[in-house]
């Protein structure tokens, strides 16, 4: 069994961890920490969970016998926790955060997209998780740029659920301004931009950023849709191959046949991608649910291929579907 812990328990993010958790056969929750439920259980705030665990959030930190611990606290606190604690040896960290994300000096953590590092996810000690839009963004360029074919500009529209923005409140998640409700935001300067751009240098060393990126808040509470467009001289059926080929050993990318909906996904760790060729312009719509696998679902797929047991395990989840 893999010995867990969670720092910073209360959020959407951790209630789907524990979730997913508690139902995988090789996890074993031991602790879950949060200062302001220190105490209560975890089934008080994440009621979802009533019955399915006694666990009690504990205000004090828990390292001895922890194999891997995840990381869902705010921006920021994910550098000063690193900071702060030694950690044993042995202990694996998962941070759900963006604070180690992009390469620099000092920085140990892997970045966290198994579509891009399978192999060395494997043998990292510390894992950056990507962020949502991140995720479904990559997924549906990543074989453009592995087989070096973006030559022009991407543009990606992308809208996402309301739960994209955290527990926390704001203006723009109350339900009242929400609900029936639709507006774009950090139009061309989205903090995710950064990694997507990463990652596509990685695999492109000629690529030069040019990722031209809206962003959309839905009136739905959990799912992205994303629909990319570049230029592509080739033919359907010919990217549709080389997604194919790319994808082959990527168990969570589907590719569809048919344009996909949202419900398809929400509640899975899947992405499911389809393409259209119109003219010079290859079109990928990519789905993806925001909560799952581009956050905790893809945490825990990570957690599976650092423990070296089947990245699938414990994330057999059905969609809603309707």
């Amino acid at each position: 069994m893999i010995n867990i812990g969670i720092i910073g328990g209360a959020g959407y993010t951790a209630g789907e961890l524990l979730r997913i958790l508690l139902n995988h056969p090789g996890a074993n929750v031991t602790f879950v920490h949060s200062t302001s439920n220190s105490g209560k259980k975890i089934s008080d705030i994440h009621t979802d969970l009533l019955g399915d665990t006694e666990l009690v959030f504990s205000a004090e930190y828990q390292f001895a016998g922890l194999d891997v611990i995840f990381l869902c606290m705010g921006h920021g606190k994910s550098v000063e926790f690193m900071e702060t604690f030694q950690l044993p040896d042995q202990l694996k960290v998962i941070d759900l955060s963006a604070d180690y994300r992009m390469k620099r000096e000092g920085n140990a953590f892997i970045y966290g997209l198994p579509e891009l590092n399978l192999e060395t996810i494997k043998t990292a000690k510390y894992i950056a998780n990507p962020g949502c839009f991140a995720t479904g963004i990559q997924l549906a360029v990543l074989p453009l740029a592995a087989a070096g074919l973006i030559n022009g500009e991407i543009h990606v529209n992308a809208i996402t659920g309301s739960t994209g923005a955290g527990q926390s409140l704001s203006k723009t998640s109350h339900f009242s301004w929400r609900n029936n409700n639709l507006s774009a935001y950090k139009m061309f300067d989205h903090q995710h931009l950064g990694e997507i751009n990463q990652s596509l240098n990685q695999l492109q060393s000629s690529y030069k950023p040019s990722l031209n990126f809206i962003p959309l808040r839905g009136n739905h509470t959990r799912g992205i849709f994303a629909t990319a467009y570049t230029e592509f001289n080739g033919s359907l059926e010919e990217a549709q191959q080389l997604y194919a080929n790319y994808y082959d050993e990527h168990p969570f990318v589907q590719l569809s046949t048919e344009n996909p909906d949202l419900k398809q996904v929400v509640n899975t760790n899947k992405c499911i991608l389809y393409l259209e060729k119109h003219g010079n312009k290859l079109v990928i719509v990519s789905i993806s649910d925001n909560l799952i696998k581009g956050a905790a679902g893809q945490a825990i797929q990570n957690m599976n291929l650092m423990f070296d047991i089947d990245q699938k395990t414990g994330l057999y989840l059905k969609p809603i579907a309707f």
